[in-house]
């Protein structure tokens, strides 16, 4: 257990405060309309495909590494499984965001990742994406929706998740190696989070 104060973070290393949050009721999502040119489906993306997408929605800004770790193995082993759909919002041939579902926890549904690239940061598409979210998840006939964001994702992504309809059960602090120097990410990745 940590003890008050602060503690030092050893060089090579990121520190974050990841929240946990949950639904465990469906709420109800306000009806919206695609963003125009926007449309929403579910894609079996190859290796490359994905990684593409993962770091063109999280890695730079966000410091998104997480799958970047894996080998073609262990990725290609997540995108063939039936219960971790991923979906997707195209606009001009091309996806622009990253919802991927976890449903291998019987009756739960993890929000596993979910972002958008810049194309459509400030669409309303964010918005568009999670009602989907919602919808396939507890359409899945699931009692638990869940998730974590952490304080290297956007800092709207917080209260965007509690306006919809999550709520906060539990928070800790996660200390990593920095995926810049790993070789995993670019060093000018996420520059608003330093170095040591």
């Amino acid at each position: 257990m940590l003890e008050h104060g602060t503690h030092d973070i050893p060089a090579g290393k990121v520190a974050v405060i990841v929240t946990y949050l949950e639904m465990t009721s469906r709420v109800a999502t306000k009806d919206i309309a695609a963003p125009q040119g926007v449309t929403f489906q579910r894609i079996k993306p190859t290796l490359e495909e994905y990684r593409d997408l993962f770091q063109r929605v999280g890695a730079h800004d966000w410091l998104w590494y997480g799958r970047l770790r894996l080998s073609d193995t262990e990725l290609q082993a997540l995108l063939d499984d039936p219960k971790r759909p991923i979906y997707t919002l195209m606009k001009d041939g091309r996806s622009e965001a990253l919802l991927e579902l976890d449903f291998t926890t019987q009756g739960a549904c993890e929000l596993a990742y979910f972002g958008l690239t810049p194309e459509l940061i400030g669409s309303g598409a964010g918005r568009y994406l999670m009602n989907h979210a919602i919808a396939a998840a507890w359409g899945a006939g699931v009692s638990r929706f869940h998730l974590h964001t952490c304080t290297h994702d956007s800092p709207q992504a917080l209260e965007f998740y509690l306006r919809s309809g999550f709520t906060v059960y539990k928070r800790k602090v996660d200390i990593d190696d920095d995926p810049r120097l790993l070789g995993l990410l670019p060093r000018d990745a996420a520059p608003r989070i330093a170095i040591l």
